[in-house]
């Protein structure tokens, strides 16, 4: 009895997180510009593909995600051997500290750096400005990920390889990053998500030549709901769901 009163609980919450989701990918098959259904079309998905300012922010965001992950993903995960090495509680903290701070707080406090910075630079807000930014926030997630994978690593793997005549970076890049490869390939998809999706510091940190997607869904849904955008969202919904998907079984590995 108890058991299937969980199993009902669990059912619920899981539906209650998710119909909003569903309903959004239903109605961006729908001819019909309201939430009355008429017959199914793609005819939001063909509108959302030669809309050029779509176009253009999606390519921003893809430029952005992957640059930012990839340079997060080498910080991160040299900052999670750092402190596995050298056992830090401070730092560790400060990396948690980092992920509860509001994203205004994030965003207000990396637009007053640049904007001193840019009193010697002579420069604008611009698309570096955004993965800098980005960079910035995903570093965390990629140093957890990774730490919680170098936790139940064996330390006397690496110790073994240099015994043997390996140097401590020949042993990390021979022994251990092979090894934790999965979680930094997880950390990485993690990051390309999180990246992606943000909009409260990008709107913050962005210039006028680097509109992200989510920047341009927002003005657009501020104007009134449009059924391009359910068409967009249930893209990326979808696409970033497998992501997430990926990420989890490497995580697991």
């Amino acid at each position: 009895m108890r058991s299937r009163a969980l199993s009902l609980y669990s059912a619920f919450a899981l539906v209650f997180l998710h119909a909003p989701l569903v309903v959004l990918i239903v109605f961006s098959f729908n001819a019909s510009r309201f939430t009355i259904w008429e017959s199914f079309s793609l005819r939001w998905y063909r509108a959302a593909i030669q809309d050029p300012q779509l176009g253009e922010g999606l390519i921003n965001s893809v430029i952005i995600a992957l640059v930012a992950s990839v340079v997060a993903a080498i910080i991160g995960t040299a900052a999670a051997y750092g402190m596995w090495r050298r056992a830090s509680p401070i730092l560790s903290g400060t990396l948690y500290l980092s992920l509860v701070t509001p994203e205004i707080v994030t965003g207000v406090s990396l637009l007053a750096l640049f904007q001193w910075a840019f009193r010697f630079l002579h420069l604008q807000l611009g698309l570096y400005t955004v993965i800098i930014a980005h960079v910035a926030f995903s570093i965390a997630y990629v140093t957890i990920v990774v730490s919680a994978r170098l936790r139940n690593y064996d330390r006397t793997l690496e110790e073994a390889a240099m015994d043997l005549g390996a140097t401590e970076w020949g042993a990390f890049l021979r022994v251990t990053l092979p090894s934790i490869a999965s979680a930094v390939g997880a950390a990485f998809l993690l990051a390309l998500v999180v990246s992606f999706d943000d909009y409260v510091i990008t709107s913050l940190v962005a210039g006028v030549d680097s509109e992200t997607l989510p920047m341009v869904i927002y003005g657009m849904a501020r104007r009134g709901v449009s059924p391009v955008v359910n068409a967009v969202s249930a893209f990326i919904v979808v696409v970033f769901g497998m992501l997430i998907l990926v990420s989890e079984k490497l995580q697991k590995q």
